[in-house]
């Protein structure tokens, strides 16, 4: 890879070939100053693509994932995550994990009409549904389109149980939903908090909101009912692994019932878009993360294996996980977990029928 350097507003610092390809194109300077003057372009813009879905929940089966269904309001998500485990899912529709993840966003603008059909089929039960799994749905293209706010009001009047996971403030625009579903037992939330530095942060996540403002997020949706918690994630090690022990009082300060957390790793192209992020913004300490990284990963910078991918493994592992107990304990933070409640879910369409007996 070819780093540009920054490209304002964006996480990538550039835009590789997906890894099914069978061409690649890296800038090369001509002599003409060629190289200049790409660096020199403005930061592409965000293009939105019509997802034709024809179902939205989708199921897995992962033995270390505490929920068998989740749902993607969007593929790709504009927060600019450097680090983001799932820029390679664009990859499948022959676009680049790099600034194409960012900038060319698939939206499912017939979500909550598919979501009412899936929840209506007679052989449908329910159990908690993850928002959030793969990228945000509360990404800065959501103010506008409402996908995920329709998708919350099916399961609000359905009274099915719900797990969001956000980096936006943007969450608090449907209050007027989660608190009384939490109140039932029926919706938690999440801010995922990486960093207390904000420098560092408009850097790793360019387009998400500053550690203070989901802080603030985590305090309002408290203060309004709402079970809330906090993900310490992704840890980075030699970069953000310092702030542990502060997120975690930052966040129970704030009102968070329970903490989480998750230790990076860099799955197929992000292992190289990492390399070059930090090359162009850290390049003293480059070679130590990954050095970290590696030694968590058993050599490697990813290990997908079940169990392994979200803690690591090693000593460097061990003193992250025992770092987070202590931290979790002392300000008595629970484990997350999901929304269990299933028994005052009710089909779409049900209030308006009579019941046989």
């Amino acid at each position: 890879m070819s780093p540009l350097g920054p490209v304002k507003g964006r996480g990538a610092p550039a835009n590789p070939a997906g890894r099914f390809e069978r061409l690649a194109r890296e800038p090369c300077d001509d002599g003409w100053n060629s190289l200049d003057e790409l660096a020199a372009d403005p930061a592409p813009a965000t293009r939105t693509i019509v997802d034709h879905a024809r179902a939205i929940i989708t199921r897995n089966d992962s033995p270390d994932i505490p929920f068998d269904r989740s749902i993607n309001p969007y593929q790709g998500c504009e927060h600019g995550c450097v680090y983001c485990y799932a820029r390679p899912s664009h990859a499948y529709l022959g676009l680049s994990a790099g600034l194409d993840f960012e900038t060319r966003i698939m939206i499912k603008p017939r979500a909550a009409e598919l979501l009412r059909a899936e929840l209506a089929r007679p052989g449908y039960r329910p159990a908690a549904l993850s928002l959030g799994a793969n990228t945000d749905p509360y990404q800065p293209l959501e103010k506008g389109l409402r996908i995920t706010r329709g998708i919350l009001e099916v399961l609000h009047e359905t009274r099915h149980p719900v797990g969001i996971v956000t980096k936006s403030a943007l969450v608090l625009r449907d209050l007027d939903l989660l608190a009384p579903m939490s109140r039932q037992g029926l919706a938690r939330v999440w801010l995922s908090v990486t960093t207390l530095d904000g420098a560092l942060a408009r850097r790793l996540e360019p387009r998400a909101a500053g550690p203070q403002r989901r802080l603030d997020t985590v305090r309002a949706l408290a203060a309004a009912g709402v079970e809330v918690g906090v993900l310490v994630a992704p840890i980075i090690p030699a970069l953000t692994d310092h702030e542990l022990e502060r997120i975690v009082a930052a966040a129970a300060a704030a009102g968070a019932r329970s903490c989480g957390y998750t230790l990076v790793r860099l799955p197929f192209e992000v292992k190289e878009l990492m390399a070059a992020w930090l090359e162009a913004h850290y390049p003293d300490r480059a070679r130590h993360v990954l050095s970290l990284i590696r030694q968590c990963r058993d050599g490697r910078l990813n290990d997908p294996r079940f169990g392994h991918r979200h803690r690591g493994q090693g000593l460097y592992a061990e003193l992250i996980a025992q770092r987070f107990a202590r931290a979790t304990a002392r300000h008595d933070l629970a484990r997350r977990h999901l929304p269990a409640r299933t028994d005052l879910f009710r089909p779409p369409g049900t209030e308006r029928q009579l019941t046989l007996l």
